[in-house]
């Protein structure tokens, strides 16, 4: 194993300690603030089960990954020459977009955490109304945007096969649509247990992949940091849980994947990276309008789609499983794009 090999697995270990270290004191903290997750009336009947399982458990990864990966690039950005040899990257550049990702998702994992908090003291399943996070979420993710652009990385995008291109003031446009969306996404997975986590380990595994094919070494060491945090999450989290993330972590996690693709100039990766983030958002449309235009009937037993998987007698384990094979696939053709695409 090379130098940078050894640096990355380190860095991906060391989160993963962190995290599940941190889960041995924080599950009894939040039990002794009665912080348990309120179930939703309308859900599977088997979740009530689940009630009153502590909730902002994401706060475990968020301190594992976010500190991990922060004292990585700062390393990195010091010793990195000597150690693994000449950059690849502008060190300024990889530094900025480690941080202000950081930032992006730590931003969303606050409004998370503000719902999280009024649902365990209201002791109700609703936190924030939508347009409250809507308005929240487009405020951090316009806020990071800026970052990029005071920096001057421009309105360009990288699309595997086609080359960069450039779509001018409407990058911004689309940008923050697609952060906003996909950070939704990836808090609608987070529904049964050690989904979300599971999801998020394989596509943090692809970005790191990614990352280090084409020399983003600080994206790299972000990667490596937040799958090392999602499997450490997973000790406590995976069937049946101790402990679920709650928005403060599902919406922490949708900021970093988000913070991933564009720091690799590559956000077009979100669409086969994110399947089963697009999938579950999907869903929950589809149902929706469906639900609208025949006036009550349903094209799932249930949405998001995890839980019409549920209705029709997986277990949970099996969907987690299944979906984890389809983000697997979906990496693999990730990867060959970007290798001979790119």
């Amino acid at each position: 194993m090379t130098t940078f090999g050894i640096w990355t697995f380190a860095t991906a270990l060391l989160s993963f300690a962190i995290t599940a270290v941190l889960g041995k004191f924080l599950i009894p903290f939040l039990h002794k603030l009665n912080f348990g997750q309120t179930i939703l009336e309308d859900g599977p009947s088997w979740h009530k089960d689940k009630q009153g399982t502590p909730v902002m458990g994401g706060i475990m990864f968020i301190i594992g990954s976010v500190a991990v990966a922060s004292l990585s690039v700062i390393l990195y950005s010091f010793f990195g020459p000597t150690l693994v040899g000449v950059y690849q990257e502008d060190p300024s550049k990889m530094v900025t977009f480690v941080f202000a990702g950081l930032g992006l998702a730590l931003g969303h994992s606050a409004i998370g955490f503000v719902d999280d908090f009024v649902k365990v003291v209201k002791k109700r399943n609703l936190g924030l109304t939508a347009v409250q996070k809507l308005v929240f979420q487009f405020a951090v993710t316009i806020a990071y945007l800026a970052v990029l652009g005071f920096m001057g990385y421009g309105t360009k995008t990288v699309i595997p096969f086609v080359g960069e291109l450039d779509l001018g003031w409407f990058y911004y446009v689309i940008a923050a649509i697609v952060i906003v969306g996909v950070v939704n996404a990836v808090n609608l997975t987070d529904g049964i247990d050690g989904l979300d986590a599971s999801i998020t380990f394989f596509v943090a595994l692809f970005f790191m992949l990614i990352s280090s094919l084409i020399s983003y070494m600080g994206v790299t060491f972000m990667a490596a940091a937040v799958a090392g945090g999602c499997l450490g999450f997973l000790v406590w989290n995976f069937h049946p849980a101790k402990v679920f993330m709650g928005d403060t972590g599902s919406l922490f996690l949708g900021g970093i994947v988000c913070a991933l693709a564009f720091a690799v100039n590559m956000p077009i990766l979100l669409l086969p990276l994110g399947i089963v983030y697009l999938c579950e958002m999907g869903s929950v449309v589809l149902q929706v309008t469906y639900f609208k235009l025949t006036h009550g009937k349903r094209l799932f037993k249930m949405s998001p789609i995890h839980h019409h998987f549920e209705m029709c007698g997986w277990s949970e384990v099996k969907i987690v499983s299944v979906f984890s094979v389809v983000t697997i696939l979906f990496g693999i053709l990730s990867f060959v794009l970007v290798y001979f695409g790119v």
